[in-house]
């Protein structure tokens, strides 16, 4: 009811959604700022924790389980749900923007180039992924260790008790709700942008116009809706692979044809480069007066952007991870996709930056002339069989467009129906036509700019949900991990000692077992 209010609000009223959106958000960005930091660097530590921790041998699911899909199969998950569309639409874009609006360095100089890659992959590292993994690892926890109902609001358990399935729970998973149709709204203009611009830069006659982004969300809107009544295991799994295979095809194209020693010689330093400056770049807020421009205009959009999707992203990925353990699973879902990030940047951000400098500046210019999704086209219309390339390109964004509207309708229905693992095709298609709505409301209001600052507002008050998950996860783990220790002594001691620590461990179970949500759910 909620989004439907505001779908009608930015429809009749555009101008006005605009208009208090921006007023929100600057009040967000310039009073609680630190707040974004602060937040994704503890959830950056508290995944480093979970990895080198005492709780790392647990299992997301019964002693027996074993992992429901191959890594392969898993990681194109992760590929496809955490990043997809804007891991393609920044590839290009970003770096050459670093490049001439660095947030320290000389523009357009060899300093320039460095820390432009730098600060790209520090807005695609270990703070997006590890935000991502503490809420996943947190519902897959609760979900297939404890069978509660695969719902934002049953983390809250250890610390609400029943009010987690009350008015309480449901204002969470509403707040949960909220936040996921913003993040995925955000990424649907951003594909729909950037296929408009594709298809307009590669045929004089489409227009790139908010008409054409319109068509492009509505058909994209069908393609998805069609995904979605085939199911996880068939449709969003299919599209998945067909997604890694594509976007490892695309960027081995490219590092063939382009400055391969020079892209591994990028990848090797940027990633030092990005680790030794990372607890600078993490909490640098500028707050003697700096300019706060690139640390408004990136850095928070981004954190915000990650932590607004992680009800999504940490929803799917949950789904998708019964049967690995905590530490496989934290080590999965931060280092690979990093390793993965930066191999991606190094590539397609070098290969920018050489054609922007061979070709004075055109990338740039095109940039500011025609918008920032036309970057990546620019780029790729210098490539042998440029036509071909782009083509395919086109093709890998609405792949990811149709995937993660898909995963998101799939999501949504958990959502909104007590947590079921596989919502039926009406309520699917429900929020299908929820997300492309909002995505063009958001659009017609006022374009990547109504996105991002929507984004960052919805993000606020679920980062402090994020929090509490936390602080609830570590108490279920600790009781947990207490019984587990318990019930080794009493296999490993006398008759008369293990007496006693069956009383203990029959009074810790009782009790661990107070705190958990809801465990009569039978979907399992």
């Amino acid at each position: 009811m909620l989004v439907s209010i505001f779908i009608i609000w930015g429809a009749f009223f555009p101008e006005n959604v605009q208009y208090v959106l921006g007023l929100i958000d600057g009040f967000i960005s310039d009073t609680f700022g630190w707040f974004y930091l602060w937040s994704t660097t503890g959830f950056v530590l508290f995944a480093a924790f979970l990895i080198f921790g005492p709780y790392g041998k647990i299992k997301l699911g019964r002693p027996d389980d074993e992992p429901e899909y191959s890594y392969f199969t898993w990681f194109a998950f992760l590929f496809t749900a955490g990043m997809g569309v804007g891991l393609v639409f920044y590839g290009v874009t970003e770096p050459v923007t670093h490049f001439y609006s660095p947030p320290s360095a000389d523009p357009e100089t060899t300093a320039a180039a460095k820390e432009s890659m730098q600060y790209t992959l520090f807005h695609w590292g270990f703070h997006p992924w590890a935000t991502y993994a503490v809420l996943a690892l947190t519902l897959a926890y609760f979900k297939f260790r404890h069978r509660a109902p695969a719902l934002i609001s049953s983390a809250f358990s250890p610390l609400i008790g029943d009010r987690s399935k009350g008015g309480l729970g449901t204002a969470i998973d509403t707040l949960a709700v909220f936040a996921t149709v913003f993040g995925i709204a955000t990424s649907l203009g951003l594909g729909a942008t950037q296929i408009t611009a594709g298809l307009s830069y590669t045929f004089d006659g489409i227009p790139n116009t908010l008409t054409t982004n319109l068509i492009v969300i509505a058909v994209i809107t069908v393609l998805f809706m069609l995904s979605a009544t085939t199911g996880i295991n068939r449709g969003i799994r299919y599209l998945s692979w067909a997604n890694i295979i594509l976007a490892i095809a695309l960027m081995a194209f490219v590092f063939v044809l382009g400055s391969s020693v020079q892209m591994v010689e990028s990848f090797s330093t940027t990633l030092g480069n990005y680790l030794q400056n990372l607890p600078s770049m993490t909490l640098g807020m500028n707050a003697f007066g700096g300019d706060r421009e690139f640390l408004n205009s990136w850095t928070l959009f981004y954190w915000a952007w990650w932590i607004g999707w992680s009800p999504f992203v940490g929803t799917f990925i949950a789904r998708v991870s019964r049967g690995r353990t905590i530490r496989e699973f934290v080590i999965g879902v931060t280092a690979v996709p990093v390793i993965f990030s930066a191999f991606w940047f190094s590539v397609f951000g070098v290969s920018g930056l050489n054609m922007d400098s061979a070709e004075g500046g055109i990338i740039h210019q095109l940039m500011n002339e025609m918008g920032n999704e036309v970057a990546l086209f620019a780029f790729l219309e210098s490539t042998p069989a440029a036509a071909v390339v782009i083509g395919i390109t086109v093709l890998l964004i609405t792949s990811f467009f149709v995937t993660s509207a898909d995963s998101g309708t799939f999501v949504l229905g958990m959502l909104t129906t007590g947590g079921k693992l596989n919502p039926n095709t009406g309520i699917k298609a429900i929020w299908g036509i929820v997300l492309a709505a909002t995505a063009a409301v958001l659009l017609w209001s006022g374009g990547l700019s109504a996105l991002q600052m929507a984004m960052l507002i919805a993000a606020f008050p679920f980062a402090i949900l994020m929090i509490f998950m936390c602080i609830s996860l570590i108490k279920a783990l600790k009781s947990e991990h207490d019984i587990l220790q318990i019930e080794n002594k009493q296999r490993e001691h006398d008759p008369e000692y293990r007496e006693n620590l069956r009383k203990e461990l029959r009074r810790r179970r009782e009790g661990f077992k107070k705190t958990l949500p809801d465990t009569d759910n039978e979907e399992y």
